[in-house]
């Protein structure tokens, strides 16, 4: 059993801050931290960025000490109802800063939504990350950026960090794939343009130019050719047995086999649960949490 294993199991975690060790007896899923930075506390901070002329809203999750800090971003799905946020504040407690924004046209963020749209606005964050002012506000360790995201935050995930090879790790969490939506039944497509127009909480051209746009983008929206893109860094890939909305036999283990054929240094786990990982809640964190404590810093 390798070390994020065996941290899973154990739900303990050897913890590096400023070059100092965390005691393993340390949980950040139940334990809050025991001591506290009076100069550098955890805090969330509200901000926003540039994306293409559009101002994105977001916050980030500053984790406790003077860093700098592992930082994650971390991508909601489509609409984004479920944002994944106490996941967010297990990895800060792990000593992860932690960045969450609204895409382009989403949850009020300036512009139109769009597929397209949001894995640029995703580079945009990591951009924003690595500005030197930025970093030094946040305590970001700029060396040490990665990418977590919940279904097409999961796709925008690997199709961003596939783009980007200084990312350090990606997970994808029920993560979706966008490429195959493009040759989809036309009951399906019914299916997918009527929850399209029903997310009022979106500013899009409509279900007619979503799966346009999907079709015009076809392969290139196929996160199962980006393998070899990640060959020499960590991946994780997290499937729920009884999620409905993305099917894990066609989008989980084809994209495992397909990374593991391309020699990505791949984790994957199926474990209990639906597309929001309803009832576990707590392995989702832990999995995540121990994975990037040992790959990802």
């Amino acid at each position: 059993m390798n070390h994020w294993l065996r941290t899973v199991a154990l739900g303990a975690a050897v913890l590096l801050t400023n070059n100092s060790a965390i005691a393993q007896d340390f949980d950040p899923l139940t334990m809050d931290p025991t001591t506290i930075d009076a100069e550098y506390p955890p805090a969330v901070a509200e901000l926003s960025f540039d994306s293409y002329g559009s101002k994105l809203n977001g916050h980030i999750y500053l984790a406790n000490g003077a860093g700098p800090h592992p930082t994650a971003v971390l991508l909601h799905g489509f609409p984004g109802n479920e944002k994944n946020l106490d996941l967010a504040q297990g990895l800060r407690r792990a000593g992860f800063n932690v960045l969450f924004f609204h895409y382009r046209g989403a949850w009020g963020s300036e512009g139109d939504y769009s597929f397209g749209h949001v894995v640029e606005d995703v580079a945009s964050a990591v951009t924003y990350l690595r500005e030197d002012n930025i970093a030094a506000q946040y305590r970001v360790d700029t060396g040490h950026i990665s990418l977590v995201g919940h279904s097409m935050g999961g796709f925008a995930a690997v199709m961003a960090g596939a783009a980007d090879p200084s990312i350090t790790c990606v997970t994808g969490i029920a993560a979706a794939n966008l490429g195959p939506r493009a040759t989809a039944t036309e009951a399906e497509l019914a299916g997918f343009a009527a929850y399209v127009d029903a997310q009022g909480m979106l500013n899009h051209k409509g279900s007619k130019a979503v799966i346009a746009e999907i079709a015009e983008r076809g392969s290139e929206f196929d996160t199962f050719l980006l393998g070899p893109k990640f060959k020499d860094r960590p991946v994780l890939l997290i499937a729920g047995k009884q999620d409905t909305a993305v099917d894990p036999v066609k989008n989980h283990l084809p994209q495992v086999a397909a990374y593991e054929a391309a020699g990505v240094k791949l984790s994957h786990v199926l474990m209990e649960g639906d597309h929001s990982f309803s009832w576990t809640r707590f392995a989702l964190m832990r999995t995540v949490t121990g994975w990037m404590t040992a790959n990802c810093r």
